[in-house]
C-alpha cells in the first residue's frame, strides 16, 4: 500500500475555522451591530418630527394671525369713548394700554375670552390675547381654533404681548406691540413666532 505525503501535507494546510474563532466573530459582529443601532436610535428618538414640527408651525401661524388682525385701540372697541378718543386718557373705562410697561397679560375687559359667542364679551383687540395660554385657561388645551372646534390633540400654546413702539423710534411705547406665540408638544422643542402690530391711527 502507498501513501501519498505530499497529498498529506497539502491537506494540512487547508484548514477552516475552529469553533472559537467562529465565536469570537460572531460577538466582535454583535457588538457593532448593537453599537451601531444604539446609535441610528437614539439619533431617531432625539430628532425633531417633520410632521409634529409642520403641525407646530401651522397652530403658531394660525394663532399669530389671528392676534394681529385684531384691531389696536387706545380704547376697548366696547368702550363709551372709543370713536372719540386719540389717546388712552380719553377712554371712559381702562384703556386697552394700561399705561404699563410690563407685558400686557390680561384681557379688557376681564370678563372678555377667545370663546366668547356674545360680540361684547369677545376678545376684540391685540392686548387682549397678553398672557392667554393652555396653561392658564384663557386657551383652550389641547389648543383649537376660535370656536373651540377642531382641537389639534397633544399641542398647547400661549402668547406673550409686550409693547415695542420705542424700539421701532415711536414717541410711545404702546403705539406697536410684540406678539409672541409659543406652541408645545411632548418631546418637542417648543415652537415659536414673533409678529408686530403697528398703531397707524387712533383707532384701527
Amino acid at each position: 500500500m502507498c501513501i501519498d505525503l505530499d497529498g498529506l501535507r497539502a491537506g494540512a494546510g487547508q484548514r477552516g475555522a475552529t469553533l472559537i474563532e467562529l465565536i469570537v466573530f460572531m460577538i466582535i459582529i454583535s457588538v457593532g451591530v448593537v453599537g451601531l443601532v444604539s446609535v441610528t436610535g437614539s439619533l431617531t428618538r432625539d430628532s425633531a418630527d417633520p410632521m409634529l414640527r409642520k403641525q407646530m408651525l401651522a397652530i403658531a401661524e394660525s394663532l399669530l394671525n389671528e392676534t394681529l388682525h385684531q384691531p389696536l385701540t387706545y380704547c376697548d372697541p366696547d368702550d363709551a369713548n372709543f370713536a372719540t378718543a386719540t389717546s388712552t386718557a380719553g377712554c371712559f373705562a381702562t384703556s386697552q394700554d394700561k399705561d404699563g410697561v410690563a407685558a400686557l397679560s390680561s384681557a379688557t375687559p376681564s370678563s372678555e375670552t377667545r370663546y366668547a359667542t356674545a360680540p361684547a364679551a369677545q376678545f376684540d383687540n391685540v392686548a387682549d390675547y397678553g398672557g392667554a395660554t393652555s396653561a392658564n385657561g384663557r386657551l383652550h388645551s389641547p389648543i383649537d381654533d376660535i370656536t373651540g372646534g377642531n382641537p389639534v390633540a397633544g399641542y398647547t400654546a400661549a402668547v406673550v404681548v409686550t409693547r415695542a413702539g420705542t424700539a421701532f423710534g415711536l414717541a410711545k411705547n404702546g403705539d406697536a406691540l410684540q406678539v409672541t406665540v409659543t406652541v408645545s408638544h411632548a418631546g418637542q422643542d417648543d415652537f415659536s413666532l414673533t409678529g408686530y402690530r403697528f398703531r397707524y391711527a387712533p383707532r384701527n
